[in-house]
C-alpha cells in the first residue's frame, strides 16, 4: 500500500491499528519481531510508540523502540525477550542486526513512515538493505508526503501493484500560517534575531548546523532570552528534556536543526542565506500565529517587518 499524507493527518493509527489487528494472537520468538515500522527520527519513533502502545497492550502485544542516543544494550535485551512490533530508526536497527541481536526474516508487515524524510536524510541505502531482509511474501506499506524520485525508487522495487490512498494533494497547501520574506543586512541580523526571539510567546528558529544552534542559543541566553538548542548531537534524554521544557514554557526560544521540525509551536522562524550576490541576506520567516494581543496581521504585518530604519516596532 502506498499512502500520501502530511504529518498530523492520522496515518499512524491508520496503519497501526490494522497492523496490530493482523498480528494479534501471534507470539514473537527472541530477536525476531513480527511487524516493523521504520521512521527517520528518534522523536517520531517515540510518537509512534506512544500512539500504538496502549492498543498493543490491550491485545497482549509487545512494542519496543530502537533508536540512536539510547542504550543499545537495553534495546538488545528487549529484543532477546521477544517483541511483536518493532519501531526503529534505520541506523540503530542495522547496528543491532550486525551485532546479531535482531533478524527480520519473520517480519510479515513493514511500514515506512515519512519515507521522503528518510530519503532526504540519506537513509535510503540502509532502508533498502533492511527491506531486503523481511519476508518476501509479507505486506509493505509506504507513507510519504511527497513521491519524488528517491521514494519512487523504493516503491518500484519493494511494492507490488500497490493500492494508493491519498489524504492530500501531491503538493499540500498550508492555510493556517502567514509567510513573509524579510531582507535584513548581515550587520543587523543578530540584533533582529534577538528581538524576534524575545517576543511574547514561544518561538522556534531553525539553523543549518549543530554548531550554529549552540552558538545562537548561547547568544540569546546572554541577552536574557530563555533559549535552548536541539540537534542530533544531543542524547535522547537531553532532547526529551529540552522539548518538555519548551512545551511547558520554561524555554521560550528553541534553536534547532530540522530534528525539531515536528514540534508544535506558536511561531516558527526559518533563517536562510541563499542570495550570495546581493548586499543583503534573504531571510525567510514563517509566522504560524499572531503574537498575543496584537490582532490579525496584514500580509506584511508591522510586527513581522522592519521599519525603514531597520528597527523592529513593538
Amino acid at each position: 500500500m502506498l499512502g500520501r499524507g502530511r504529518t498530523g493527518s492520522g496515518k499512524t493509527l491508520a496503519f497501526g491499528l490494522a497492523m496490530l489487528a493482523r498480528t494479534s494472537g501471534r507470539r514473537a520468538e527472541p530477536k525476531s519481531p513480527l511487524a516493523l515500522v521504520l521512521v527517520p527520527t528518534r522523536e517520531l519513533a517515540q510518537q509512534v510508540a506512544d500512539a500504538l502502545t496502549p492498543y498493543a497492550t490491550s491485545v497482549n502485544l509487545r512494542v519496543t523502540t530502537v533508536v540512536g542516543g539510547m542504550s543499545i544494550t537495553r534495546q538488545a535485551a528487549a529484543l532477546r525477550r521477544g517483541v511483536e512490533l518493532l519501531i526503529a530508526n534505520p541506523g540503530r536497527l542495522k547496528d543491532l542486526i550486525d551485532r546479531g541481536d535482531c533478524r527480520l526474516d519473520r517480519v510479515a508487515i513493514t511500514v515506512l513512515d515519512e519515507a521522503d524524510q528518510m530519503a532526504d536524510m540519506g537513509f535510503l541505502p540502509q532502508v533498502t538493505n533492511l527491506l531486503e531482509q523481511v519476508r518476501p511474501d509479507g505486506q509493505t506499506m509506504l507513507f510519504s508526503a511527497t513521491l519524488d524520485r528517491n521514494v519512487d525508487r523504493l516503491v518500484r522495487r519493494f511494492l507490488t501493484d500497490p493500492v494508493t490512498h491519498s489524504v492530500d494533494p501531491s503538493a499540500g497547501a498550508v492555510t493556517t500560517m502567514d509567510h513573509h520574506v524579510l531582507y535584513v543586512a548581515d550587520a543587523d541580523k543578530r540584533a533582529v534575531t534577538v528581538e524576534i526571539a524575545a517576543r511574547e510567546g514561544r518561538v522556534i528558529m531553525f539553523m543549518d548546523t549543530k554548531h550554529a544552534t549552540d552558538k545562537l542559543a548561547k547568544e540569546l541566553l546572554a541577552n536574557g532570552v530563555r533559549a535552548a538548542s536541539l540537534h542530533g548531537g544531543k542524547s535522547q534524554p537531553q532532547r526529551n528534556r529540552v522539548l518538555e521544557q519548551f512545551r511547558e514554557g520554561h524555554i521560550t526560544a528553541l534553536i534547532a536543526t530540522n530534528v525539531a521540525a515536528r514540534a508544535s509551536t506558536s511561531t516558527t522562524w526559518t533563517w536562510s542565506s541563499t542570495w550570495t550576490r546581493r548586499p543583503t541576506t534573504r531571510t525567510t520567516c514563517t509566522a504560524a500565529a499572531v503574537p498575543p494581543g496584537r490582532g490579525s496581521p496584514a500580509p506584511w504585518s508591522p510586527w513581522c517587518w522592519p521599519t525603514s530604519a531597520g528597527r523592529w516596532p513593538g
